[in-house]
C-alpha cells in the first residue's frame, strides 16, 4: 500500500492531509457552482425573473466575486509570505464560504438577491482557501514530485466532491429515506451539508501540514509593518516580471485558457436549463464527471512524467475545444452525458498541471504572493468567460451562441502556452531563491 501511495504522489501523511483539502472544499465545486444551486436558483429562488435575466445575473454574479478576490488577493498573498500565515488565510477564508454555504438552507422563491449575495461570498471564500492552499505545494515537494502530488490533490477532489454529490442527490430524489419531507427542504439541507463537509474534512490539513517557515530577502528589514511590507513585496514583484517572464506567460496563457474551463463548469447547468435539458439528467451527469475524474486526474500525472506537463495540457484544450463545438448543437440529455464524460477526462489533468507547472516556476518564499495571482483565475476564476457568456446572451437571446464563444478561450489560451519556455522558468525561479535566508520564528 505505501508502495502505491508514494507513486500516486500521496506517500507521506503531510501530502495526504495536503490533498485532503481538495476533497473538502471540492463539495462546493460540485454542489454549489455546477450542480444543485444554479438549478435551484433558475427554477425556484430567481423563478419570477426573465430566463435571460437569470442567466445573466447568475453570471454577473461569478464575476463579480473573481473581481472581489482578484482585488485583496495579491496584497493578501504577499502579507502571509512575509508574516508565514499562510494557513491563517486559508482558515479565514474557508470560514467565509462555510457560513455563506450554512446560510443558503434558507433560501426560498424571491429571495434571488441573497442567494446572489451568499453566492457570491462563498465564491471569495472558497476561491480565497484554495490560493493558499495552492501555495503550500512548492513547500512539500520537489520539481519531480510536484506533477504527481498536484493530479493526486485533483483526483482527491473529484472523489470527494463525487461523494457528497451523490449523497446530495440521493436525498433530493428519494428525500424520506433520510427522514426529509420534501425535495424542496432536501436541496436546501444539500446547501447546508456543504458547509458541514468542507469543515470536517479541513482538519487534517491544519493538523498535520506545517507553515512555511519565514524566508527574508537581503533588503527587507525585520519587523516591519505587515501590510507595509506586503505592498513593498507586490510592488517588488510587478518590477521584478521580467525575471519571472515565462511564469507570467504561463500565467496569462493559463487565465484564457482557464476562463474556458470555468465558464464551461459554472454555466453548464444554466445552460442545460435553458434549451430544456432534465434537471435530474444534469446533475447525474454532472456526477458521472466526478467519478471519470479521479482515474484520469492520476493518468494525466503519469503522462506528464512521460511527455511532459506542458505536452499533456494541450491535449487536454484540443479535448476541450471538441466539447464546446458539440456543446453547441447539444439537444437531449444523452447529449449532456457524453459530454460530462469528456469533461471529466481532461478537467482535473489539465488543471493540476497546469498548478504543477506554475508551482515549479516560481521563488517559493513567495508562493502566497504567485499562487494569488495565479488563484484568481484557476478553478475559480473566469472573469472574461462568464462575462462573455452573460454579454452574448443579452446580445443574442441564446445561449447557444454564447457556449460557442468559449471555443476561442481554448485557442489563444493554447497558442500562448506553445511559446512558455519552462526549463527557462524554472531556472529564473531558483536563481531568486538563492538569495534569501530563513527568518527565526
Amino acid at each position: 500500500m505505501s508502495r502505491l501511495l508514494d507513486q500516486l504522489g500521496l506517500g507521506r501523511p503531510d501530502l495526504r492531509a495536503w490533498a485532503m483539502y481538495d476533497w473538502a472544499n471540492s463539495a462546493f465545486q460540485t454542489t454549489i457552482i455546477a450542480a444543485v444551486f444554479p438549478i435551484y436558483f433558475a427554477s425556484v429562488v430567481a423563478a419570477d425573473l426573465p430566463e435571460a435575466e437569470r442567466t445573466a445575473s447568475f453570471a454577473w454574479a461569478t464575476t463579480i466575486a473573481i473581481v472581489i478576490v482578484a482585488l485583496v488577493a495579491p496584497l493578501l498573498g504577499a502579507m502571509a509570505d512575509y508574516a508565514a500565515v499562510k494557513k491563517k488565510m486559508l482558515g479565514a477564508f474557508m470560514a467565509m464560504g462555510v457560513v455563506s454555504t450554512l446560510a443558503m438552507y434558507s433560501l426560498t422563491r424571491g429571495e434571488w438577491m441573497l442567494a446572489l449575495v451568499l453566492f457570491v461570498i462563498g465564491n471569495v471564500g472558497v476561491a480565497g482557501s484554495v490560493i493558499f492552499y495552492e501555495s503550500l505545494l512548492p513547500h512539500l515537494a520537489g520539481e519531480s514530485d510536484l506533477d504527481r502530488i498536484s493530479s493526486a490533490g485533483y483526483a482527491i477532489g473529484y472523489l470527494g466532491g463525487g461523494v457528497l454529490l451523490a449523497i446530495n442527490l440521493l436525498m433530493i430524489q428519494q428525500p424520506g429515506l433520510f427522514g426529509i419531507p420534501d425535495s424542496g427542504t432536501a436541496v436546501r439541507l444539500s446547501f447546508a451539508s456543504v458547509g458541514v463537509w468542507w469543515l470536517v474534512f479541513s482538519v487534517p490539513l491544519f493538523r498535520t501540514v506545517p507553515e512555511p517557515p519565514r524566508l527574508r530577502e537581503p533588503d527587507e528589514a525585520p519587523g516591519a509593518n505587515l501590510v507595509a511590507a506586503g505592498v513593498r513585496r507586490l510592488l517588488e514583484t510587478f518590477r521584478e516580471l521580467r525575471q519571472y517572464k515565462q511564469a507570467f506567460l504561463l500565467l496569462l496563457a493559463f487565465l484564457i485558457y482557464n476562463d474556458g474551463i470555468q465558464t464551461i463548469i459554472r454555466m453548464a447547468t444554466i445552460y442545460g436549463t435553458s434549451i430544456g435539458i432534465d434537471q435530474t439528467a444534469m446533475i447525474t451527469a454532472l456526477l458521472i464527471t466526478q467519478f471519470t475524474g479521479v482515474p484520469f486526474a492520476f493518468l494525466f500525472g503519469y503522462l506528464a512524467g512521460r511527455v511532459g506537463a506542458r505536452t499533456a495540457v494541450f491535449g487536454g484544450l484540443a479535448v476541450y475545444a471538441v466539447i464546446t463545438v458539440l456543446g453547441y448543437y447539444m439537444t437531449t440529455g444523452t447529449h449532456f452525458f457524453m459530454l460530462a464524460i469528456l469533461v471529466g477526462m481532461v478537467q482535473g489533468g489539465t488543471q493540476a498541471l497546469s498548478r504543477s507547472l506554475f508551482a515549479s516556476m516560481i521563488p517559493r518564499h513567495k508562493s502566497s504572493e504567485f499562487f494569488a495571482f495565479f488563484g484568481v483565475f484557476e478553478r475559480y476564476a473566469g472573469i472574461l468567460g462568464p462575462l462573455v457568456f452573460a454579454s452574448m446572451v443579452e446580445a443574442t437571446g441564446s445561449s447557444r451562441n454564447a457556449i460557442l464563444a468559449v471555443l476561442l478561450f481554448f485557442i489563444v489560451g493554447g497558442a500562448l502556452l506553445a511559446f512558455v519556455d519552462v526549463e527557462g522558468g524554472r531556472r529564473a525561479a531558483r536563481a531568486a531563491e538563492a538569495g534569501v535566508t530563513p527568518v527565526p520564528s
